[in-house]
């Protein structure tokens, strides 16, 4: 987190992430988790296996709700004390294994900051950041460039299964070998990884899902009615092509025939002028 914010980072705690998830959307999501900073501002760090439809106006509700929650705790804990000035920002962090069609197009970007700032340079203190982490782009990046600095070893971490890769990351990051013996200990006990997983994100995304179910239905639908469009228009071309062609070998013929009597006739004023 310290190097995706561009600032040192320390967890103070793990906060219960107790807001209501939009349209029930779970199915998708793989962790999701809201932490406490020592500066005591807030983040929210999830990931996705496939980056869900909508992913600003998503990301802007859960931030506004996580910021109305540190509102109502901070008011609620200082009372007549309180001042806007206790109210700090919030963060939220997604890393995307399937990335959603707006950051594709992004070849030789994996990480996406956004923040608020006027058009006319004037500075005030608004509480909400997001930021975007493409791990399928991160990837092909690493194959073209590998493992540039620590935050691509970071990345490599979370997102690469490849024992070169893996390998390679321990050579230059020998740190990371100690998580790894983590996992490798935590993948052995099944009935702990399994209880890592809460009922909430047993629950289907039903309605999200649907949605880009729907949507992606749509587009192939879409392309077999450009093929079916482009097949009959090739075919009409083909048709209009191939009766030009037959007109004007029915025009060439009749052109030869007409040469044919011309020069018998010629044969025949030659002949009789001989005469």
């Amino acid at each position: 987190m310290s190097l995706i914010l561009r600032q040192q980072v320390k967890i103070l705690q793990v906060l219960p992430n107790d807001s209501t998830r939009i349209a029930d959307e779970s199915s998708l999501v793989i962790m999701d988790i809201v932490v406490e900073l020592e500066d005591h501002s807030i983040a929210n760090v999830e990931v996705q296996k496939i980056g869900y439809k909508f992913s600003g106006q998503r990301s802007a509700c859960y931030s506004a709700d996580l910021l109305l929650r540190q509102y109502k705790r901070v008011r609620g804990e200082r009372g007549r004390a309180f001042s806007y000035r206790d109210i700090h920002k919030v963060y939220t962090i997604v890393f995307f294994e399937q990335s959603p069609e707006s950051f594709r197009r992004f070849k030789e970007e994996c990480i996406h900051h956004f923040t608020q700032v006027s058009d006319t340079g004037a500075e005030i203190e608004l509480l909400q950041e997001f930021c975007y982490v493409c791990l399928d782009i991160f990837q092909d990046l690493l194959h073209n460039k590998g493992i540039r600095n620590k935050l691509d070893a970071w990345l490599t971490f979370l997102s690469v299964d490849d024992p070169e890769a893996i390998e390679a990351l321990l050579d230059q990051y020998p740190e990371f070998g100690k998580p790894y013996q983590e996992i490798y200990e935590l993948c052995r006990n099944v009935e702990r990884v399994m209880g890592m997983f809460s009922e909430e994100l047993r629950e289907l995304d039903r309605n999200t899902v649907q949605l880009m179910i729907d949507e992606m239905q749509e587009e192939i639908d879409a392309l077999r009615k450009e093929r079916e469009e482009a097949k009959q228009e090739a075919e009409k071309t083909l048709a209009r092509k191939t009766e030009e062609a037959s007109q004007k070998d029915k025009k060439i013929s009749e052109q030869e025939q007409e040469i044919a009597e011309l020069k018998k006739k010629l044969a025949m004023y030659e002949e009789h002028g001989n005469d």
